[in-house]
């Protein structure tokens, strides 16, 4: 699959859940993000192009909330290198200014400095 991100990506230092905000069932971990996209690590395949309106946990020193909710459409899943788990890329959608500011936090302040 060719590259078509527009934002290096940014590796997370500590696994943070995501949640299906709907049903409130944990989809994953986030292993990296932009202000674009996301990706996830589950432990079963999530279905490609659908929309979710997901749910991440906050750490208290980012934001003002526990929680950050938006949509995404998930794009792809493949199996990872351990074939226990799957990888699962998302394109944000109609992310507000406001958490796009939380999401650059989120990168400052947890993102590997090299990738």
């Amino acid at each position: 699959m060719p590259e078509r991100r527009k934002t290096k990506r940014k590796y997370m230092m500590f696994y943070t859940r995501i949640f299906d905000a709907a049903t409130r069932d944990l989809l994953g971990n986030l292993v990296d993000i932009t202000a674009e996209g996301i990706m996830l690590i589950s432990e079963t395949p999530l279905p490609t192009e659908r929309v979710f309106r997901l749910k991440l946990e906050l750490a208290g020193e980012v934001g003002d909330k526990p929680y950050l909710e938006f949509e995404a459409k998930s794009l792809w899943s493949q199996q990872d290198i351990d074939p226990h788990f799957y990888n699962t890329g998302f394109q944000l959608l109609n992310v507000p200014p406001e958490n796009v500011a939380i999401i650059e936090q989120i990168v400052e302040m947890y993102g590997f400095r090299d990738n």
